[in-house]
């Protein structure tokens, strides 16, 4: 995949390039995470590839570029199917690894 820079000097690959001049939503095409908050109390999770780690602190999902890592207190994933999740508790941090 060829890659070019844009006005900022970052390199990005011509399909993101591509994607984003059609104004195509990403999460879709690209199958990134996608993550919608409600406070600190609600998270829905779409476009996650795995459960990696499940404590009551900690829940580590795989994305398909990255991970994401949500840490806090009386974590619990309500309910999941392939495509979407949601996790409720107190959501003390979300880190992208």
């Amino acid at each position: 995949m060829r890659k070019e820079k844009t006005n900022g000097g970052h390199v990005k690959k011509r399909g993101e390039a591509l994607i984003e001049s059609l104004q195509l939503p990403k999460d879709i095409m690209l199958g990134a995470l996608k993550v919608n908050l409600t406070g600190n109390r609600e998270a829905w999770i779409e476009n996650y590839k795995g459960i990696l780690e499940y404590t009551s602190c900690r829940i580590l999902l795989q994305g398909k570029n990255c991970q994401v890592c949500f840490e806090g207190n009386r974590l619990s994933i309500d309910y999941y199917t392939n495509e979407d999740m949601k996790i409720s508790g107190c959501i003390a941090c979300i880190r992208y690894l």
